[in-house]
């Protein structure tokens, strides 16, 4: 499910199934040596999300992106971000990113890094194989926290 008006009626009316928030955070660069290596790394971690709210469509919501430039303090982001998100109905919270820093900021809920793979330029075949690798590798995470 989407974070969309459509969706968010049925989640309001199946809240007891659906315990799982995922947020995507994006590193927005502005220096433009540095613009189509995050432009690449959003288009890799939003096509991971949508195909992750395909497989597991009736579990989990997916949040708008979170955006944030290299200037911004992240742990007083996360920290913002994560409280407020601790008031939502999720159960779980899962922040999905492609920036390393995140795995040194301590905030509620789990962040998963995974590292950005160039999709842009793959035919659909490969970027569906590689979505499913990168899902593969993030499924034992996502279980771990749904037995808790």
């Amino acid at each position: 499910m989407n974070w969309n008006a459509s969706d968010m009626n049925l989640f309001l009316q199946q809240k007891e199934y659906i315990d799982t928030l995922v947020i995507p955070l994006i590193k927005v660069e502005t220096v433009e040596e540095r613009m189509k290596a995050s432009a690449s790394a959003t288009d890799f971690l939003m096509n991971l999300v949508d195909y992750i709210e395909l497989q597991f469509k009736g579990r989990i919501m997916v949040a708008p992106p979170f955006a944030y430039t290299p200037s911004m303090e992240l742990q007083q982001f996360g920290e913002r971000l994560s409280g407020d998100l601790s008031k939502s109905p999720f159960k779980h919270v899962f922040y999905l990113t492609t920036d390393s820093e995140w795995t040194s900021i301590e905030i509620r809920g789990n962040v998963l890094w995974l590292p950005s793979i160039p999709i842009e330029n793959m035919d659909d075949r490969l970027k569906q194989s590689i979505l499913e690798d990168q899902l593969k590798q993030l499924l034992p995470r996502l279980t771990e926290e749904w037995r808790k």
